[in-house]
């Protein structure tokens, strides 16, 4: 392995992929491959870099959590919005209702009434019409 400088990019653990040999080292077909001890000062960079990785990605999940909790509450406070808009909608509309209702009722009334105080001069004429609706 070279000797590279440890950045956050740099891939730090190596494994051995390969099973152990059945056959005895420092045999033509396997010579035996020795690794260059790993030194102190390397492992320390390597926590380092880890150290500083782990900060960068607790900070970036800081952002993200922060930032959805403001889109959340955004989303939260417009629907409540929402919820109160659409209850002085249905306030208004139930008080138009009755309103129109009310206003109604008195115009059946009226129209009672006017038919009633015709009744007499229908009655002179002899026709009988009120009687359907008295």
């Amino acid at each position: 392995m070279e000797n590279l400088p440890i950045t956050s990019e740099t891939l730090i653990s190596e494994s051995d992929s390969d099973p152990p040999s059945t056959c005895p080292h420092g045999s033509p077909e396997h010579p035996v491959v020795r690794r260059p001890e790993s030194k102190p000062t390397e492992l320390l960079k390597a926590l380092e870099v880890v150290g500083r990785d782990s900060v960068a990605i607790a900070e970036s999940f800081g952002s993200l959590f922060a930032s959805l909790r403001l889109a959340l509450s955004e989303v939260t406070s417009s629907s409540v919005n929402h919820m109160r808009c659409f209850s002085d909608a249905a306030g208004r509309l139930q008080e138009s209702a009755l309103d129109a209702a009310t206003r109604g009722n008195r115009y059946i009334n009226s129209c009672l009434r006017f038919l009633k105080s015709l009744s007499p001069i229908l009655k002179i004429g002899g026709r009988g019409m009120c009687k359907k609706y008295m």
